[in-house]
Formats: C-alpha cells, structure tokens, sequence
C-alpha cells in the first residue's frame, strides 16, 4: 500500500497559486447571475434583509412573526455582505464563496505542516472535488459557514494537539466552535476531537509530564473562550427577552434554546431517515473522493497499528460527527459535510500513492465515463421531446424556450466528459477527472443560474403579479412562501407565515373587505383553498413558479369561503 515516505516532498508556489485559482473560477461561476432559490436562501435573505431594514439583530424576523429557527450569526454575515456590495443578489453568496475558498486553504496547511506541501494539496483537492462540497458552497445556506467555523476550530486545536502546543491556538479553536454554537447549534463538533485525543493517551499508558499536570487551568481558560460568544449573545436575548414584555421574545428563547436544539436532535418531526444514510450519502455525494476509501482501509488500519496521531486525530473525529448526526433520526444529506475536510485529512498522507493504483485510475475513468452517459442522455432524451422529466419541469416551473439552454448544457458536459475519459483512458484520468467536473460546475454556474432563476426566484412571478395589479392596488399574500415576501414590488401586507393557509385566508378576506376596490390577494393553489373559484370571475392565473400555480383573486372571488377563522 502507499506509503508517506514514497511522496515527492516538493510542490512549486505556482502549482498551489494554479490550484487556488482554479477553485476560485469553479466556486466563482455563476456568481451574480441568480437571486435567491429555495428551500432555505430566500428565508435566510429575507430575515438578514429584515435585520437591516428593522435594526432588529438580536430577534430575527420572517415577515410580522419572529424566526426562532436559527441563531443570528449567519444573518449577521449576510447583512454584512450586503453593507459592503450594496446588492442582495451580488452579496447573498459570498459567504459561502470566502467560507470555500478558506475551507481548501486550512485543509491545505494543515496537511502541508502535518506531513509536507504535497499532502496538503492532495487533502484540498479531495474536498474541491467531492461533489457535495462544490454543490453546497455554491448555495447560500448556513452550513459552508458553519464547515468553515468547525474546520477552522479543528484546524486550531489540531495544530495545539499534534504539532506546536500553543494555548492560544486551543483557546481560539474553542472560541470557534463557540461562534459556530451561534451560527448553527451544532457548531461545537470540533470538541469532539478530544475524545480520541483522550483515549489515545490512555491507550498510550503515558504518565503525564510536570509540565501536563499543571494544564488544567489552560483547559479550564479554553472552556472560557468557548463559552464566550455563546454567554454574550445569550445573555443579550435573556435580558431583553425577559425586560421587553413581548410575550414573543419568551416564546422565541424557547424555541432557539431548546426545541431547535435538544428537541430537534432527540426527537425530529421531519427528514426521517435511517440509521446507514450517511454511508449512502458518502458513497455518492462524495464521489469521486469516496472512490478512494476501499485503497484507504489497510493505511488507515496500519495507522491505528503504528498509534499515528496525525492520521488517527481527524480520521475518529470525522467518524465521531457521521455517528453523532446518525444516532439521529432526523436526517439531511448535509449535516455531515464537516466531517469531509476531516477525513481528507485523514487521507492526505496515502492518495499520491492511491491515484498511482492502476484500480483506482480505472474507477475514476468509470466516474468520468458514467458522468458523460448520464448528462449525455439526460440532454438528449430533453431536446428529442420525449423526456418526461424535461416535460414536468418546464410544466412546473413556468419555462419557455429559454430552457433549449439547459439540455444543451447538460450534452455539452456529457459529451466533454465522454472525450476527457476516452483521451485519457487511465494514463492521464486525474486530469480527465478534473476536466469533467470543471465543465459540470461552469456549466451550472454558467447556464443553470440564468435559465432557471426567474422561475425558481419567484421574481418573474413577483413582477408579474404588480403589473398586473396595476399601479394603486395593494397585495395581501395568502400560504406564501420567503421568497414572495423578499422579490416583492410595491405594497404587501401578509398574514403570518406559520399560520395555516385558512387562518391566512380568512384574515386576507377580512383586510381585503376593508378596501375591496384596491386590495387583491396572491394566492397559490392548494387543497386547504379550495373554495376559491379559480379560473372564475375575479381570479387572474400569474406564471408558475416554485412548482406552484400562483392566482390573483378579488374580494368576489373568495364569497364561497369561511371567515370563522380570522378568529384563531
């Protein structure tokens, strides 16, 4: 099996300068050409949007209700970007392009000081190519801020662990994962590292040194540093939650501190999944790196022999935060990303040698060579107008010939996959592999971004729905969805978003009746509205957006529904 030893040492300043470039172009395309998609970056925008319009940053809002979903530092990051761009739509992703590109260059110097430059290239490249990695940090979602928080404490404390015991180094990895608590509840996953830190030690039966028995204050100094973003930003909410006399601040407390926490991880109400899901998820979402563990297992288990801290350190604590989300439930493809730099890490010292395994080079070239069937005949099943899946999008989301773009993209990928594994064959498959994933991610940046942005940003919608109203005309919005609420144009009013469709409803008639000539609801069709007379009179179908067929509807064409509950 291949050994560190076997590594060339060095590595050119102008291969990694190539390398950072090159993921900075990948991570980068696309940037600026959409607005926020759902599920999630409409809501986050849209409370970061409220923060900055309100003043309000200690209690988020989604439209008049308070958010209690997530903790504030994401949305503090976002407003951030904002302040610096001036433009929600060129500054929503850029959270999650630094927080990218910063995740490779840790991963990189950490293996580049735990074993030499080009190991730590090989950790990086691994991360860069993953596909879930690139797919999530192309997304303004919470979580490549949080991978960013929990690889930066790791990175920190595994540098006091293994190489140079700098108590500042242990104190700001703690502080980290103290920020990362407050940017999303599981940011504390990199304390779990000292776990098999601690049962290395008594496996090694190594007598603490003078020097050791005296730590235990500098732990105790790091436990502080953990608790201090936490104890700032919850005595902030404690304080005004309990002085304001809004009875929602307490009910917010609730929430954040304990249903969206504890509640959520023991007992979940959605994304039940079982107990091997995260296996799935590695095997496919982690292609084409995952390729490489059947090669890893004998290094990996030579290190466990040999006691190598260095390999062991990041290997049991990515496998540490696998086994803490599967214990779980409640289960989603992304919970377990942090742990990807980890075993990158883990791997760093052995994939040179792995990508010179003639089985490994023909399991990439089958990678590289399925990737091109695939969206090869995915594009060509769409532009022959016999795909049903092709059918059901533009359907659904409202596209017209504009979507012709998208099937030629997914041909073009496919066919340059198809020529980069049948060019290389498995002399030159790492530059095949590169080639193929780096025509998917342009190609989606690029093509994907502009085509389907207008549909699944419900701006088309939004823009639509104004004009159509025409000028004077104020809009109630009734089982609206964040991203309604953020493209809007001129005056709406919405009715609480948790509150079910019949409750909105209700108290939409009730607010429209107040001014029936200049009032009309957005409404998007759906079984618990089913007394509205769509496609009657008073009722305008809008474009599709989302999966959902949007209607504007005037005060006649609500008469058949009850208004019993505005009440509730």
């Amino acid at each position: 099996m291949p050994e560190v030893r076997n590594m060339p040492t060095t590595l050119s300043d102008k291969a990694v300068w190539w390398f950072f470039a090159i993921a900075f172009v990948i991570l980068f395309a696309g940037y600026g050409l959409r607005d926020p998609w759902p599920a999630d970056e409409p809501r986050f925008v849209l409370v970061a949007k409220q923060m900055v319009d309100s003043g309000n940053w200690l209690f988020p809002h989604r439209g008049i209700e308070l958010y209690p979903d997530k903790p504030p530092v994401y949305f503090w990051l976002l407003a951030l970007t904002y302040f610096l761009i001036g433009s929600w739509r060129w500054s929503f992703l850029l959270p999650s392009l630094l927080s990218g590109m910063a995740v490779l260059w840790l991963v990189y110097d950490l293996g580049r000081r735990l074993w030499q430059p080009r190991a730590g290239f090989w950790a990086a490249a691994a991360v860069l190519v993953s596909l879930q990695f690139m797919y999530q940090f192309k997304r303004a979602q919470i979580d490549p801020t949080l991978v960013l928080m929990t690889t930066a404490s790791f990175y920190l404390i595994a540098r006091h662990v293994l190489l140079e015991r700098d108590w500042r180094l242990l104190c700001g990895g703690f502080a980290l994962a103290g920020l990362g608590v407050i940017t999303k509840g599981v940011g504390f996953l990199p304390l779990l590292a000292l776990l098999p830190l601690a049962a290395y030690r008594h496996w090694q039966c190594t007598p603490m040194s003078p020097a050791q028995r005296g730590d235990g204050w500098r732990w105790l100094a790091a436990a502080g540093c953990f608790l201090l973003p936490i104890g700032l930003w919850l005595s902030s909410i404690v304080y005004l939650g309990l002085n304001s006399g809004n009875p929602e601040h307490a009910e917010y407390l609730n929430n954040i501190l304990f249903k969206q926490t504890a509640e959520r991880y023991a007992n979940p109400w959605h994304h039940h999944e079982p107990f091997w899901y995260f296996a799935e998820i590695i095997a496919l979402f982690w292609l084409p790196f995952s390729l490489s563990w059947f090669w890893l297992i004998t290094p990996w288990r030579k290190a466990f022999a040999e006691r190598d801290l260095r390999v062991l350190f990041p290997l049991l604590w990515g496998a540490l935060v696998v086994l803490f989300f599967s214990l779980s439930s409640g289960k989603r493809d992304m919970y377990i990303l942090p742990a990807l730099p980890a075993f990158a890490l883990a791997a760093a010292p052995y994939l040179q040698g792995i990508s010179e395994r003639r089985g490994f080079r023909i399991a990439l070239l089958a990678f590289v060579l399925m990737l091109g069937l695939i969206f090869t005949g995915l594009g060509i099943a769409a532009l022959s107008g016999r795909a049903g899946f092709a059918e059901a999008l533009v359907i659904e989301r409202g596209l017209g010939a504009e979507v012709q773009w998208l099937w030629w993209m997914l041909v073009a990928c496919g066919g340059i996959s198809l020529l980069a594994g049948l060019w290389a064959r498995t002399r030159q498959v790492l530059a095949a592999v590169a080639i193929s994933l780096g025509a998917l991610w342009l190609g989606y940046g690029l093509v994907a971004h502009p085509v389907l942005d207008a549909s699944s940003s419900a701006r088309k919608l939004m823009q639509q729905a104004f004009v159509q109203a025409g000028p004077g005309t104020e809009i109630g919005m009734v089982a609206w969805k964040e991203q309604n609420l953020l493209q809007a144009r001129g005056s709406v009013t919405e009715f609480g978003f948790r509150q079910p469709d019949a409750v909105q409803l209700a108290r939409g008639m009730a607010w429209m009746r107040q001014s029936p000539q200049t009032r009309l609801l957005l409404v998007h069709e759906n079984k618990e509205l089913a007394c509205i007379a769509y496609g009657g009179p008073g009722t305008l179908a809008l474009e599709k957006a989302n999966r959902r067929s949007w209607w504007l509807v005037n005060i006649e064409a609500v008469a058949a529904c009850p208004e019993s509950a505005a009440a509730e």
